[in-house]
Formats: structure tokens, C-alpha cells, sequence
């Protein structure tokens, strides 16, 4: 997807590099698909802040997407390629067959009225979703579950793409975007294909307005707070932080520090994403 500049008449205009969106074929979301998104600006069920920083922010829709692809032997045609506020990624519009309509991510190198389907008998073809063990090693896919039919979890932003590596007995290897290598249960189902949107990663927004339209907050340096406030605080003029290593607010490690603390699931990760 292309990025366009723009002429600096406004000092936010100077670095701004945003999307071009001519992909877009339909400026309206499927109505039927589309459900009220109800605000927690960064609380948990309790009411207590749980990300900070979150709040405001333009009003958007929520447009349910099929992560499942459980309408296996079923053909799909790719109607309209549409924006979606909630997630990096292009989202697409398909018909089935039997007249039922579901968005879909879009992979990058399709284009309306282009072929879907899922199912174990589906061809190897971008787009098209199917269970592991069907997979050619080697190929490049998206939408991952993490458990068979809970639909897919992992690989689902702009760009993103995981690869096939190989198989032991009911596992599947799968190298992540991170870097980590996983075992996934062959069982579980996968779409064909790399995600669009690849220049996603290029776009600079230009100005703090827009950050603020997404639904993010200010953020204040722990340097600029007092000594009671924050760890990295007070001092006269600018001061280092006089500790070793940065700290978050409540004097844990912010960097380096390992967060990850499910066991369970320790004999799935082959290969860590920080190992060298």
C-alpha cells in the first residue's frame, strides 16, 4: 500500500507520511457485521487502571471478523476491500455461496472478486484457510490458532507473516515474526499467505493530534516528576536517573526484566525470540 508526503504548509504536515488508502474500495462498513464498542480507557472490570495512557479519542465501530474460517468445502467471493479502525490491517468483505457475508484479514496480493475457501481440502492458495497438517513447510501463513477451533490468535497485524518449518508426530513448527519457534498442534488452522498493509510500518503521524484521535493520552518522562512520584525523579536541572538501570513507577525493572510467567505452555516455545 502506497504512503504519500505532503507539502510542509503547516509544521505537522512536514513529517507527516500517511496512507494513501486507494486500496479502499468501500467507504461504509456491512451493517449486519458491524456492533457498538463500548470505552474502558485502560480499566479492567474492576475500574482500576490497568494500560496507562489510554483514553479519549474518536468514536469507532467494532466490525466482527470470521478469525474461525469454519465454513469448510464452502466458496467465498472477496467483495470490497474496507478500512477498519480498530486493527493495522485492511479487513475484506466475502460472500459465501449459501448468500452468508463475513470479513476476513486481508492478505496481501488478493483483490476483489478473488476466490476464498477453508477446509482441509482447500488449495494452497493466498487467502485460503486450512488446518496445519495440510500446509506445505516453507509456506508463509497468518491468522494462527492457538487451540483447534478457538479461531485465530497470533499473526494478525499489518505485515505480519509466520513461517512453516517442520513437523514432529502431532506438532507443527512454526517460525513466529518475533523470531521464536513454536510447536502449534497440527490440528489447528491457519490462512495462506502474508498480511497487507506492508508499509504500515512507515506511516509517521505528523502531529500529537492524531495519537490523540487513535485513543492515546500523554505520556510524562519519570525524569520530569519529583522524587516521590517516580523513581528516575528530582534532582537539579536535568539529572541522570542515579540508579542502575531504568525503572518503571513502582521500582521494577523496565528493561531487560523477563515478564513471561506461564509454565504451562513453557514445552511449546522451541526457540525464544531473544535467543541468540
Amino acid at each position: 500500500m502506497p504512503l504519500k508526503s505532503f507539502t510542509p504548509i503547516t509544521p505537522s504536515r512536514r513529517g507527516a507520511v500517511l496512507p494513501t488508502f486507494e486500496e479502499i474500495t468501500r467507504d461504509t462498513s456491512e451493517r449486519s457485521l458491524t456492533v457498538h464498542l463500548k470505552r474502558h480507557a485502560g480499566r479492567n472490570f474492576r475500574g482500576k487502571i490497568t494500560t496507562r495512557h489510554r483514553g479519549g479519542g474518536s468514536k469507532r465501530a467494532y466490525r466482527v471478523i470470521d478469525f474461525k474460517r469454519n465454513k469448510p468445502g464452502v466458496p467465498g467471493k472477496l467483495m470490497t476491500v474496507e478500512y477498519d479502525p480498530n486493527r493495522s490491517v485492511r479487513i475484506a468483505l466475502v460472500q459465501y455461496a449459501d448468500g452468508d457475508k463475513r470479513y476476513i484479514l486481508m492478505p496481501s496480493g488478493m483483490k476483489v472478486g478473488d476466490r476464498v475457501e477453508s477446509g482441509p481440502d482447500a488449495e494452497i492458495k493466498v487467502g485460503n484457510a486450512l488446518p496445519l497438517v495440510n500446509i506445505p513447510t516453507g509456506t508463509m501463513v497468518h491468522n494462527l490458532e492457538m487451540h483447534p477451533g478457538q479461531g485465530g490468535q497470533i499473526v494478525r497485524s499489518a505485515g505480519g507473516a509466520a513461517q512453516v518449518l517442520a513437523r514432529e508426530e502431532e506438532y507443527t513448527l512454526i517460525r513466529l515474526p518475533s523470531g521464536e519457534v513454536r510447536r502449534f498442534l497440527s490440528r489447528c488452522m491457519a490462512t495462506i499467505g502474508q498480511l497487507g498493509n506492508l508499509d504500515h510500518k512507515n506511516e509517521k503521524s505528523g502531529k500529537a493530534g492524531r495519537i490523540r484521535n487513535k485513543g492515546w493520552r500523554p505520556q510524562v518522562r519519570g525524569s520530569a516528576m519529583t522524587p516521590r512520584n517516580h523513581p528516575h525523579g528530582g534532582g537539579e536541572g536535568r539529572s541522570p536517573i542515579g540508579m542502575p538501570g531504568p525503572k518503571t513507577p513502582w521500582g521494577k525493572p523496565a528493561l531487560g526484566m523477563k515478564t513471561r510467567n506461564n509454565k504451562r505452555t513453557d514445552n511449546m516455545i522451541v526457540r525464544h525470540r531473544k535467543q541468540k
